[in-house]
């Protein structure tokens, strides 16, 4: 599990939602591969996102995995809707990380339907 506390202060944290077929299908994964679970974006060289139960960590692997964006407090307490957004923090820690929040995001939703197809099909 990523701790948030080992993490440097971000430069700014949005309030943000996330689809729902986006956090289930990351749900989904960290309940049948692993937790944490590490994806590489391919749409976005050099960028993994480290997912876990508690936040998902997007990092920078070409520099030693410094963080970059992180989607951070879900809020998922007395859930009972799974068609419905979540709601969350993002929190940025890079300079141009505004610019890619939103296709990252794009991409990981992507690489997640892409993996858990892989494993369905082994």
């Amino acid at each position: 599990m990523i701790d948030i506390n080992t993490l440097p202060k971000p430069l700014r944290i949005f309030p943000k939602k996330i689809e729902a077929a986006c956090y289930n299908r990351a749900r989904l994964a960290l309940l049948r591969l692993e937790n944490p679970l590490r994806v590489t974006l391919q749409k976005h060289r050099g960028l993994d996102v480290i997912l876990s139960n508690v936040n998902w960590l997007c990092v920078d692997s070409f520099a030693e995995d410094q963080p970059v964006l992180a989607w951070c407090d879900f809020k998922v307490h007395a859930r009972n809707n799974l068609h419905r957004p979540i709601a969350t923090d993002l929190w940025l820690f890079h300079s141009c990380s505004g610019l890619i929040m939103g296709s990252a995001l794009d991409d990981l939703h992507q690489s997640l339907n892409e993996i858990t197809i892989h494993n369905i099909e082994v």
